[in-house]
């Protein structure tokens, strides 16, 4: 996992993996076929649990907030799964285990959609979206900050305008659905 998230698909090493796991190259390539495999295996295991690890709690907006923040707090923590789903995008012409990654979305749509039932699905959709692509941007861009923001964020600020922006789509969203406004 830390060879992948600091180097990527192609700048990872196998023998840096083997030397660091203290097992020999051909053991790994035994389990897991060849370098791809490895990293497949790897992002599997790291995204079988993203999305649970900020369960939806309450409703409202403020339950969006919450997750939201709880995401970060994630993201923060554990920044290596946002690195490797990076290079993922950036090297892979296709997502791994796109099918169960599909599953655990629809799913945390459906934990958001039942804290605010205004919101339609395609809503929901973009909202977690747009939680996930900022959480994911402050562990992958960290330069940002300094070159857009005139005094540097913090995290603690930056959790905060997340929060608030989840917030504010759903209230948003919440407040101004149309019945017939499409699916879901």
């Amino acid at each position: 996992m830390d060879e992948f998230s600091a180097h990527g698909y192609a700048g990872a090493r196998i023998e840096r993996i083997s030397d660091v796991a203290g097992v020999n190259r051909e053991r790994l390539y035994s389990y897991f076929g060849n370098k791809r495999g490895l990293l497949e295996a790897v992002l599997v295991e790291r995204l079988a649990t993203a999305l649970d690890a900020a369960p939806v709690r309450g409703s409202g907006p403020e339950a969006v907030a919450a997750f939201a923040s709880d995401f970060f707090d994630a993201c923060v923590t554990a920044p290596d799964l946002a690195r490797l789903v990076a290079w993922e995008g950036l090297e892979l012409l296709e997502p791994v285990d796109l099918g169960r990654r599909r599953e655990r979305a629809r799913r945390k749509v459906e934990e958001l959609r039942t804290a605010v039932p205004e919101m339609t699905r395609v809503q929901v959709e973009e909202l977690l979206l747009t939680v996930v692509t900022l959480c994911y941007g402050w562990v992958v861009e960290p330069h940002l900050n300094e070159t857009i923001t005139s005094d540097a964020v913090d995290a603690a600020q930056r959790r905060t305008t997340i929060a608030q922006t989840a917030a504010a789509l759903a209230r948003v969203h919440a407040s101004g659905v149309r019945r017939d406004a499409g699916p879901g």
